[in-house]
């Protein structure tokens, strides 16, 4: 994780709008540094760095020897940068992965760079010599990114909402915050600029598409007639390619089929090759949680350094309110979520030595996993709600990843995102993905099994969503956290709550406490959530999965 923040066109003080940046000194706490662009006045580009690959050089704003009038800040990893370097014959500066954009802009264009890009990223790329300023962000959007513009030619951009929430353009006037938006996952916007500074979008174009095959040729994996090798190698070589870093690497480890298959995954491909350190692994729950019980039997039988941490529902309702300004969310099922996450992600930066960390994120919206997907009408509607779960996961599961770890300086990675795995499972017939024989994820499952990777027992244990897995038995998660809301908002605030909140209107007291919450962060900003995140085809009012027919069965 990094964190990027730029302004350009602003007529205010710059050293007052710099006060922004540090809002996410968090994503980045090896280093920082702002830096005011030669000739271009009201602009700035600023930088906090986590030192993931070349601690040396890899600090930003960037710029090459061999393209010194571009300037670049991105937040992300390209895990291709190597191959791209012999394909098109480009000799990098340094050792660092992100400046192979630099490379592929001067020499191809935007558009062009941002296709051939095998990882996680967010950019800003200013081209002083052109009066261009360029923005993209990955297809699945892992990595955040907000912009801000207006009518005059004011433009600012960060990783997170919060470092644009109280700019202002002017000496005398402050920035509408509600023109904050997410900027667009897999899209490039390209901006002029003119002599202040100011800037005027140009053009926006999408470079590539959930579940479309990726433009870069690098990583091949041989496409042979047996589908379930064929889903064994791309994501054996999903969790491979991210596997590069020059700081120790760990698992979050739930013991659900997700993280447990990359875990076993990570530390297979480990020793091969040969890496120098045991692999730890991470887990987390109330006392009971059936999922510390499941992790344990993995972590025992991988022979992973595991570490268990054991919450108590005080912590994790007192925990909320930092786990909400961290989120910039007030979606139910992403709070729930996020408690344990941001817990967890607290221990392993104050206790352990990991700072890249792999997880699970990413299969259920790919591989149709959720509890509901049993109840879907018709296979082709799993496949469309597949894929509009995979648009979206940007302002949900994907954003719950980003910022409970970030939060602490951590950086996340999500091999069931990986293009090349996406691309192949999704386009798979609608009838092989869907649940069968009561069994969500299915040909996931039966295309590890028989493979020694995971016991059974861990293979095809049921689903389990985070917030339900870290319960116990007896008492789950979202019953201590309704029954401690429930004498915190009485039922006549709950029914007022509608004329205060028109969008997305709190229907239930744990829903107006989360946006209560979120308000004293964000105020009339309700709107980056565009609805909640729930099963479809259930009849059910809680996104719990603990609610759902299915599950009890």
């Amino acid at each position: 994780m990094c964190g990027i923040w730029a302004i350009f066109g602003s007529e205010g003080d710059i050293a007052f709008q710099c006060n922004c940046v540090h809002k996410i000194t968090h994503r980045g706490p090896d280093a920082f540094r702002i830096e005011n662009i030669n000739h271009f006045p009201n602009s700035c580009l600023a930088f906090h760095r986590l030192a993931i690959v070349d601690d040396l050089c890899g600090m930003q704003p960037m710029r090459t020897f061999q393209h010194p009038y571009v300037y670049l800040i991105y937040n992300g990893e390209i895990y291709n940068f190597k191959e791209l370097e012999k394909e098109f014959g480009i000799k990098q500066d340094t050792a660092c992965d992100g400046e192979i954009i630099i490379h592929l802009y001067a020499k191809y264009g935007i558009e062009f760079a941002a296709k051939h890009l095998d990882g996680v990223f967010f950019f800003c790329l200013m081209d002083t010599a052109n009066r261009k300023v360029y923005l993209g962000r990955d297809t699945f959007g892992v990595r955040p990114g907000f912009r801000i513009t207006t009518e005059d030619g004011f433009l600012a951009v960060c990783s997170e909402a919060k470092g644009l929430v109280g700019l202002s353009y002017n000496n005398s006037q402050a920035c509408d915050t509600s023109k904050v938006e997410h900027f667009p996952p897999g899209h490039v916007e390209t901006y002029s600029l003119d002599k202040e500074g100011r800037a005027a979008l140009t053009e926006c174009s999408r470079f590539h598409k959930i579940a479309e095959q990726p433009a870069y040729p690098t990583f091949p994996v041989t496409i042979g007639k047996d589908v379930k090798q064929n889903i064994r190698e791309f994501l054996t070589m999903a969790v491979r390619k991210r596997l590069m870093a020059d700081r120790r690497i760990g698992c979050l480890l739930s013991g659900g089929l997700d993280s447990s298959l990359v875990t076993a995954l990570v530390v297979k491909l480990a020793k091969e090759l040969g890496m120098d350190y045991k692999i730890q692994t991470f887990s987390i729950g109330m006392e009971g949680s059936t999922d510390l019980q499941a992790a344990k039997k993995v972590a025992d039988f991988l022979g992973t350094e595991h570490h268990e941490l054991v919450f108590t529902p005080e912590q994790g309702i007192e925990a909320l309110e930092n786990v909400i300004y961290h989120l910039e969310s007030y979606d139910i099922t992403t709070v729930r979520a996020s408690v344990g996450m941001y817990l967890i992600s607290q221990y392993i930066k104050e206790k352990t030595d990991a700072t890249v960390i792999l997880s699970g994120e990413g299969s259920d919206e790919v591989a149709q996993g959720y509890i509901y997907f049993h109840k879907a009408p018709s296979v082709e509607e799993a496949s469309e709600e597949s894929r509009r779960l995979c648009n979206d996961l940007y302002m949900y599961d994907v954003l719950r990843a980003d910022r409970t770890t970030s939060a602490w300086g951590l950086e996340l990675r999500v091999p069931f995102l990986d293009h090349r795995f996406s691309h192949y499972y999704m386009s798979l017939p609608d009838d092989d993905k869907r649940p069968k024989h009561g069994i969500e994820k299915h040909l996931l499952r039966s295309a590890f099994s028989g493979e020694g990777l995971l016991p059974d027992e861990i293979l095809w244990r049921p689903k389990e969503a985070f917030s339900d897995g870290v319960s116990s038995v007896t008492k789950s998660w979202y019953e201590v956290l309704q029954n401690h809301i429930d004498v915190q908002i009485n039922d006549d605030e709950l029914e007022d709550s509608a004329k205060t909140f028109t969008h997305n209107t709190p229907q239930s007291k744990e829903a107006l406490y989360y946006r209560r919450i979120f308000e004293k962060f964000y105020p009339g900003l309700g709107k980056w959530i565009p609805y909640f995140w729930m099963p479809r085809w259930s009849q059910t009012l809680d996104p719990s999965a603990r609610t759902l027919k299915h599950y009890k069965q």
